[in-house]
Protein backbone atom coordinates (compact mmCIF):
# COMPACT_ATOMS: atom_id res chain seq x y z
CA UNK A 1 0.00 0.00 0.00
CA UNK A 2 1.19 3.73 -0.71
CA UNK A 3 0.16 5.97 1.43
CA UNK A 4 0.97 10.30 0.87
CA UNK A 5 1.21 11.99 4.00
CA UNK A 6 1.18 16.23 3.80
CA UNK A 7 2.53 18.11 6.47
CA UNK A 8 5.15 15.25 7.54
CA UNK A 9 7.42 17.22 9.32
CA UNK A 10 4.80 18.33 12.11
CA UNK A 11 3.89 17.18 15.24
CA UNK A 12 1.87 14.33 14.19
CA UNK A 13 2.84 13.94 10.89
CA UNK A 14 7.11 13.26 12.22
CA UNK A 15 5.61 10.30 13.99
CA UNK A 16 3.42 9.09 11.71
CA UNK A 17 5.64 8.52 8.88
CA UNK A 18 7.44 6.47 11.49
CA UNK A 19 4.83 4.42 12.59
CA UNK A 20 2.77 3.62 9.70
CA UNK A 21 5.38 0.94 8.09
CA UNK A 22 5.57 -0.84 11.81
CA UNK A 23 1.38 -0.68 11.79
CA UNK A 24 0.32 -1.68 7.95
CA UNK A 25 2.11 -4.46 6.25
CA UNK A 26 3.67 -3.56 2.99
CA UNK A 27 3.53 0.07 3.67
CA UNK A 28 5.11 2.77 1.25
CA UNK A 29 5.34 6.40 2.57
CA UNK A 30 5.82 10.12 0.25
CA UNK A 31 5.89 12.58 2.66
CA UNK A 32 5.26 16.25 1.88
CA UNK A 33 6.40 19.52 3.50
CA UNK A 34 7.39 23.04 2.65
CA UNK A 35 9.68 23.47 5.69
CA UNK A 36 7.76 26.53 6.86
CA UNK A 37 8.15 25.18 10.85
CA UNK A 38 11.52 24.33 9.84
CA UNK A 39 11.55 21.34 11.64
CA UNK A 40 14.49 19.78 9.88
CA UNK A 41 14.88 17.28 12.99
CA UNK A 42 11.64 15.52 11.90
CA UNK A 43 13.89 14.03 9.37
CA UNK A 44 16.86 12.79 11.61
CA UNK A 45 17.49 9.25 11.45
CA UNK A 46 14.02 8.52 9.24
CA UNK A 47 14.32 4.92 7.51
CA UNK A 48 14.81 5.14 3.83
CA UNK A 49 14.00 1.90 2.80
CA UNK A 50 10.04 2.60 2.43
CA UNK A 51 10.25 6.33 3.00
CA UNK A 52 10.65 8.91 0.79
CA UNK A 53 10.62 12.94 1.55
CA UNK A 54 9.25 15.96 -1.40
CA UNK A 55 9.74 19.13 -0.60
CA UNK A 56 7.26 21.17 -1.55
CA UNK A 57 3.99 23.21 -1.25
CA UNK A 58 0.71 21.63 -1.78
CA UNK A 59 -0.92 24.45 -2.94
CA UNK A 60 1.50 24.78 -6.39
CA UNK A 61 2.58 21.08 -6.82
CA UNK A 62 0.90 18.47 -9.49
CA UNK A 63 -1.18 16.60 -6.96
CA UNK A 64 -2.68 15.09 -9.72
CA UNK A 65 0.62 13.00 -11.13
CA UNK A 66 1.65 12.45 -7.77
CA UNK A 67 -1.46 10.79 -6.17
CA UNK A 68 -2.03 8.53 -9.20
CA UNK A 69 0.44 6.53 -7.79
CA UNK A 70 -0.95 6.11 -4.43
CA UNK A 71 -3.86 4.57 -2.41
CA UNK A 72 -4.65 6.93 0.88
CA UNK A 73 -3.38 10.58 1.21
CA UNK A 74 -3.31 11.20 5.02
CA UNK A 75 -3.40 15.26 4.89
CA UNK A 76 -1.97 17.36 8.00
CA UNK A 77 -0.92 20.25 6.45
CA UNK A 78 -1.12 23.49 8.24
CA UNK A 79 -0.81 26.13 10.26
CA UNK A 80 -1.49 24.94 13.66
CA UNK A 81 -1.45 27.13 16.38
CA UNK A 82 -5.31 28.62 17.16
CA UNK A 83 -4.43 30.96 20.11
CA UNK A 84 -2.02 32.78 17.37
CA UNK A 85 -4.39 32.56 14.43
CA UNK A 86 -6.06 35.95 15.82
CA UNK A 87 -2.96 37.70 14.52
CA UNK A 88 -2.64 35.48 11.07
CA UNK A 89 -6.07 35.28 9.73
CA UNK A 90 -6.15 35.68 6.68
CA UNK A 91 -2.51 34.31 6.10
CA UNK A 92 -3.85 30.57 8.17
CA UNK A 93 -6.61 30.90 6.08
CA UNK A 94 -5.08 31.08 2.79
CA UNK A 95 -2.62 28.47 3.50
CA UNK A 96 -4.96 25.91 5.53
CA UNK A 97 -8.19 26.25 3.62
CA UNK A 98 -5.96 26.62 -0.07
CA UNK A 99 -4.20 23.19 1.10
CA UNK A 100 -6.84 21.36 1.63
CA UNK A 101 -9.07 22.50 -1.08
CA UNK A 102 -6.00 21.54 -3.53
CA UNK A 103 -5.95 18.14 -2.20
CA UNK A 104 -8.94 17.07 -2.06
CA UNK A 105 -9.56 18.10 -5.59
CA UNK A 106 -6.67 16.52 -6.49
CA UNK A 107 -7.77 13.11 -4.54
CA UNK A 108 -11.14 13.20 -6.24
CA UNK A 109 -9.92 13.69 -10.26
CA UNK A 110 -7.22 10.91 -9.31
CA UNK A 111 -9.92 8.23 -7.19
CA UNK A 112 -7.60 7.88 -4.37
CA UNK A 113 -9.14 8.10 -0.54
CA UNK A 114 -8.32 10.58 1.67
CA UNK A 115 -8.24 11.31 5.38
CA UNK A 116 -8.40 14.74 6.25
CA UNK A 117 -7.56 16.52 9.72
CA UNK A 118 -10.12 18.86 11.49
CA UNK A 119 -10.28 19.73 15.19
CA UNK A 120 -12.67 19.47 17.72
CA UNK A 121 -12.21 23.36 18.49
CA UNK A 122 -14.86 23.53 15.87
CA UNK A 123 -17.17 23.07 18.76
CA UNK A 124 -18.51 26.40 21.03
CA UNK A 125 -21.62 24.26 22.88
CA UNK A 126 -22.98 25.64 25.72
CA UNK A 127 -24.01 21.50 26.67
CA UNK A 128 -22.11 19.29 28.57
CA UNK A 129 -21.47 16.46 25.92
CA UNK A 130 -21.39 17.14 22.09
CA UNK A 131 -21.25 14.44 19.14
CA UNK A 132 -20.66 14.54 15.58
CA UNK A 133 -24.35 14.87 14.96
CA UNK A 134 -24.84 18.25 16.63
CA UNK A 135 -26.77 21.02 15.01
CA UNK A 136 -25.10 24.41 14.44
CA UNK A 137 -25.82 25.69 17.00
CA UNK A 138 -23.14 23.59 18.79
CA UNK A 139 -21.00 24.48 16.16
CA UNK A 140 -19.11 27.89 16.96
CA UNK A 141 -16.16 27.74 16.52
CA UNK A 142 -13.66 29.93 19.30
CA UNK A 143 -10.79 31.47 16.77
CA UNK A 144 -9.85 32.09 13.16
CA UNK A 145 -8.03 28.42 13.12
CA UNK A 146 -11.20 26.81 14.28
CA UNK A 147 -13.35 28.69 11.68
CA UNK A 148 -11.09 27.80 9.10
CA UNK A 149 -11.85 24.09 9.71
CA UNK A 150 -15.25 24.19 9.58
CA UNK A 151 -14.62 25.61 6.55
CA UNK A 152 -12.55 22.83 5.14
CA UNK A 153 -15.25 20.34 6.64
CA UNK A 154 -18.08 22.02 4.29
CA UNK A 155 -15.97 21.41 1.79
CA UNK A 156 -15.26 18.18 1.57
CA UNK A 157 -18.75 17.45 2.83
CA UNK A 158 -19.50 19.03 -0.98
CA UNK A 159 -17.11 17.17 -2.97
CA UNK A 160 -18.37 13.61 -1.20
CA UNK A 161 -19.76 12.77 -4.58
CA UNK A 162 -16.74 13.26 -6.90
CA UNK A 163 -14.47 11.09 -4.41
CA UNK A 164 -14.25 7.51 -3.64
CA UNK A 165 -13.70 8.47 0.28
CA UNK A 166 -13.01 11.50 1.72
CA UNK A 167 -12.87 10.77 5.82
CA UNK A 168 -12.53 13.45 8.59
CA UNK A 169 -11.15 13.47 11.62
CA UNK A 170 -11.97 16.23 14.65
CA UNK A 171 -8.33 15.48 16.60
CA UNK A 172 -8.35 16.32 20.11
CA UNK A 173 -6.13 18.91 21.28
CA UNK A 174 -2.92 16.85 20.97
CA UNK A 175 -0.13 15.90 23.54
CA UNK A 176 3.26 13.58 23.50
CA UNK A 177 6.50 13.48 22.40
CA UNK A 178 7.63 12.92 18.81
CA UNK A 179 10.49 14.14 16.47
CA UNK A 180 8.53 17.32 15.17
CA UNK A 181 6.93 18.20 18.56
CA UNK A 182 5.28 21.64 19.39
CA UNK A 183 4.79 23.22 22.50
CA UNK A 184 2.39 25.44 22.37
CA UNK A 185 -0.75 23.44 23.12
CA UNK A 186 -1.58 22.95 26.96
CA UNK A 187 -0.27 19.72 28.23
CA UNK A 188 2.92 19.83 26.26
CA UNK A 189 3.79 23.31 27.50
CA UNK A 190 3.30 23.13 30.72
CA UNK A 191 5.59 20.03 30.90
CA UNK A 192 7.84 22.01 29.06
CA UNK A 193 7.48 25.05 31.85
CA UNK A 194 7.48 22.21 34.54
CA UNK A 195 11.02 20.93 33.61
CA UNK A 196 12.66 24.06 32.81
CA UNK A 197 11.57 25.74 36.79
CA UNK A 198 9.25 28.26 35.00
CA UNK A 199 5.75 28.74 36.61
CA UNK A 200 2.71 27.70 35.04
CA UNK A 201 0.34 30.65 34.55
CA UNK A 202 -3.21 29.31 34.90
CA UNK A 203 -6.23 31.31 34.05
CA UNK A 204 -8.47 31.34 37.44
CA UNK A 205 -11.77 31.04 35.21
CA UNK A 206 -10.02 28.13 33.14
CA UNK A 207 -9.18 25.67 36.14
CA UNK A 208 -11.88 23.47 36.10
CA UNK A 209 -13.04 23.85 32.53
CA UNK A 210 -13.05 20.29 30.27
CA UNK A 211 -11.81 19.88 26.84
CA UNK A 212 -10.94 17.11 24.70
CA UNK A 213 -6.99 15.80 24.38
CA UNK A 214 -5.70 13.17 22.17
CA UNK A 215 -2.49 11.24 22.68
CA UNK A 216 -0.06 11.02 20.10
CA UNK A 217 -0.24 7.03 20.48
CA UNK A 218 -4.08 7.13 19.74
CA UNK A 219 -3.80 9.55 16.86
CA UNK A 220 -1.25 7.19 14.64
CA UNK A 221 -3.50 4.59 15.29
CA UNK A 222 -6.80 6.29 14.88
CA UNK A 223 -5.13 7.03 10.92
CA UNK A 224 -4.03 3.49 10.54
CA UNK A 225 -7.18 2.17 12.12
CA UNK A 226 -9.54 4.32 9.01
CA UNK A 227 -7.00 2.48 6.85
CA UNK A 228 -6.93 -1.01 8.23
CA UNK A 229 -10.90 -1.11 8.25
CA UNK A 230 -11.83 0.59 4.88
CA UNK A 231 -14.01 3.51 6.70
CA UNK A 232 -14.24 5.59 3.47
CA UNK A 233 -17.47 5.82 2.46
CA UNK A 234 -18.83 9.35 0.80
CA UNK A 235 -18.08 11.76 3.69
CA UNK A 236 -17.17 10.48 6.77
CA UNK A 237 -16.85 12.64 9.79
CA UNK A 238 -15.36 11.08 13.71
CA UNK A 239 -14.41 12.96 16.73
CA UNK A 240 -10.91 11.29 18.05
CA UNK A 241 -9.81 11.96 21.46
CA UNK A 242 -8.31 9.98 25.02
CA UNK A 243 -10.15 11.86 27.17
CA UNK A 244 -12.29 14.89 28.40
CA UNK A 245 -9.92 16.55 30.74
CA UNK A 246 -10.09 19.75 32.70
CA UNK A 247 -6.71 22.08 33.32
CA UNK A 248 -6.45 20.67 36.80
CA UNK A 249 -6.37 17.70 35.53
CA UNK A 250 -3.52 17.93 33.70
CA UNK A 251 -1.62 20.06 36.64
CA UNK A 252 -2.42 17.36 38.79
CA UNK A 253 -0.43 14.90 36.81
CA UNK A 254 2.59 17.13 36.20
CA UNK A 255 2.91 17.20 39.78
CA UNK A 256 3.51 13.77 40.02
CA UNK A 257 6.84 13.82 38.46
CA UNK A 258 7.65 17.88 39.62
CA UNK A 259 6.24 18.18 42.59
CA UNK A 260 7.51 21.08 43.04
CA UNK A 261 5.83 22.92 40.48
CA UNK A 262 4.99 26.30 40.86
CA UNK A 263 1.10 27.58 39.51
CA UNK A 264 0.47 30.96 39.46
CA UNK A 265 -3.44 31.91 38.78
CA UNK A 266 -3.92 34.84 37.38
CA UNK A 267 -7.56 36.82 36.27
CA UNK A 268 -7.35 37.43 32.06
CA UNK A 269 -9.85 36.89 29.42
CA UNK A 270 -9.31 33.47 27.67
CA UNK A 271 -9.66 32.62 23.92
CA UNK A 272 -12.60 29.94 24.90
CA UNK A 273 -14.77 30.52 28.47
CA UNK A 274 -16.64 27.75 27.66
CA UNK A 275 -16.55 24.14 29.29
CA UNK A 276 -17.69 20.63 27.38
CA UNK A 277 -16.61 17.18 26.53
CA UNK A 278 -17.00 16.25 23.20
CA UNK A 279 -18.16 11.93 22.37
CA UNK A 280 -16.07 9.86 20.68
CA UNK A 281 -18.66 7.07 20.60
CA UNK A 282 -18.80 6.88 16.67
CA UNK A 283 -15.24 5.97 16.23
CA UNK A 284 -14.98 3.76 19.25
CA UNK A 285 -17.97 1.78 17.41
CA UNK A 286 -16.24 0.94 14.93
CA UNK A 287 -13.37 -0.88 16.52
CA UNK A 288 -10.94 1.57 17.23
CA UNK A 289 -9.87 1.03 20.91
CA UNK A 290 -7.45 3.92 23.01
CA UNK A 291 -4.57 2.85 24.48
CA UNK A 292 -3.50 6.64 25.34
CA UNK A 293 -2.71 7.80 28.52
CA UNK A 294 -2.50 11.37 29.84
CA UNK A 295 -0.06 10.38 32.99
CA UNK A 296 2.33 7.82 30.27
CA UNK A 297 2.41 11.12 28.03
CA UNK A 298 3.21 13.48 30.63
CA UNK A 299 5.99 11.12 32.57
CA UNK A 300 7.57 10.73 28.48
CA UNK A 301 7.51 14.12 27.55
CA UNK A 302 9.04 15.61 31.22
CA UNK A 303 11.24 12.54 31.32
CA UNK A 304 12.47 13.76 27.37
CA UNK A 305 13.39 17.04 28.63
CA UNK A 306 14.71 16.77 32.24
CA UNK A 307 17.11 13.35 31.25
Amino acid sequence: MKIIVTGCLGHIGSALIRELPKIIPDCEVTGIDNFRSQRYCSLFDMPKDNFTFLEGDVRSMDLISLFKSCDVVIHLAAITDAASSFDNAKELEDNNFLSTQAVAQACCVSKVKLISLSSTSVYGTQNNEVTEDCGDEELNPQSPYAETKLKEEKLLQSLSEESVGLTCLRFGTIFGKSPGMRFHTAVNKFCWQASNNIPITVWSSAYDQVRPYLSLDDAVDAFAHVINNNLFDGYQLFNVLTGNYSVKDVVKTIEIYRPDLEIEFVDSQIMNQLSYNVSSDKFKNTGFTSRGSLERSIKETIKLLCD
